[in-house]
């Protein structure tokens, strides 16, 4: 069975300003799992950044995407299993965890917190990466809409 690849991109498009070229995307759905690349304080359909300098707005920002992401793939936010938070300032463990705990309120998936020096970009302050299952319901709608 081939993997599921959500919005595919090329580095050299989303970071200009650095020389890169590598084949991405947002989400793969292998065997039943949701794996999302971590996200950030940036609009997926514009890429621009979004709450500079304000790392709620960040937090909230990447869990929309998350939820956007995870959606898209046949999953949920309950769906969710793991999380790993990336911050650049152990200060900002406080407000992002509130942030993403609204989100997961109830879900009580692991967690692990990483204080980091940088993310990839200057302005980013938080990054959160999630990895979900296909629940029994939403795996049942993939599979309706694949044979379709």
């Amino acid at each position: 069975m081939k993997h599921q690849r959500i919005r595919t991109f090329n580095t050299k498009d989303t970071y200009p300003e650095q020389n890169l070229d590598n084949d991405l995307c947002q989400a793969v759905v292998a065997n039943g799992v949701v794996y999302l690349r971590g996200q950030i304080g940036q609009d997926l359909e514009t890429r621009e950044s979004v709450g500079i300098g304000d790392v709620e707005a960040q937090a909230e920002k990447a869990m929309a995407n998350i939820d956007m992401l995870l959606k898209e793939a046949g999953s949920s936010l309950e769906d969710i299993v793991k999380v790993t938070v990336y911050i650049i300032d152990p200060r900002y463990r406080e407000p992002v965890y509130r942030t993403m705990g609204r989100w997961l309120k109830g879900v009580f998936p692991v967690s692990t917190g990483i204080v980091v020096s940088a993310l990839a970009r200057p302005e980013w302050l938080v990054e959160i990466d999630a990895t979900a299952v296909l629940s029994t319901t939403s795996a049942e709608a993939v599979s309706t809409e694949g044979a379709a």
